[in-house]
């Protein structure tokens, strides 16, 4: 039976820019962060995500009671603390529309840093969702590729990958790989996952239902 569970996964090497020799950044130092996301949660009658670092230790966990589409989800850190708030807005709109909030949303301190909408086109396109910042000083993202087939990637406007979902040999839809560049850092990077999971309903169902929900391959 595959392992859920990595004994040690090892971060693939980033591309890097040729030519000048000049010093890089603290950033562009740091290697990627890999993880190994579950689509479930360790609690009972819990629905959510249980996330472990390269080395198999619990890293991220994500419990919501009950089923069907949320309002929210909160991802946690292994002791339970939020670290931030996956919240949808309720726009009359085609386009689903979710805003990263840092921390605990239902607190009064709460910032926003990303909003995360739906690509809706009836043109063929790879892109599935558009990140845009809140905060100051941040970067915007498109998505790119399947989320059902666990595949996609989030890119920069240099068409650089910041974040990658790939899928993780022989265990299924359920337990995919993230790899998080420290840009953008693995805790939003997740909050990316659990958006890009409520839009397209886990990614489940065929291709044909996959495709009419979300307007975009």
């Amino acid at each position: 039976m595959a392992k859920v569970r990595p004994n040690a996964v090892v971060p693939e090497p980033t591309a890097t820019t040729s030519g000048s020799g000049a010093a890089s950044s603290p950033a562009e130092d740091e290697q990627p962060t890999v993880l190994t996301v579950w689509r479930k949660s360790l609690l009972f009658n819990c629905d959510g995500f249980t996330v472990f670092d390269a080395r198999g230790d619990l890293a991220f966990r994500v419990d919501c009671y009950g089923s069907g589409r949320r309002a929210e989800v909160v991802l946690m850190d292994v002791a339970g603390k939020p670290l931030l708030t996956v919240r949808r807005k309720r726009l009359i709109s085609l386009a689903e529309h979710w805003v990263i909030y840092d921390g605990d949303a239902a607190s009064a301190k709460a910032t926003p840093l990303l909003s995360v909408r739906r690509h809706v086109s009836l043109r063929a396109s790879k892109a599935l969702a558009h990140v845009t910042p809140l905060a100051s000083g941040a970067e915007a993202y498109v998505v790119e590729g399947s989320y059902g087939r666990r595949a996609c990637a989030v890119r920069d406007a240099r068409g650089e990958a910041v974040a990658e979902v790939r899928r993780k040999e022989s265990v299924g839809d359920d337990v995919f790989r993230l790899v998080a560049d420290p840009r953008l850092g693995a805790a939003l990077a997740m909050g990316l996952v659990i958006a890009l999971d409520e839009m397209f309903a886990g990614g489940g169902g065929s291709a044909r239902s996959l495709l009419r929900r979300t307007w975009s391959a």
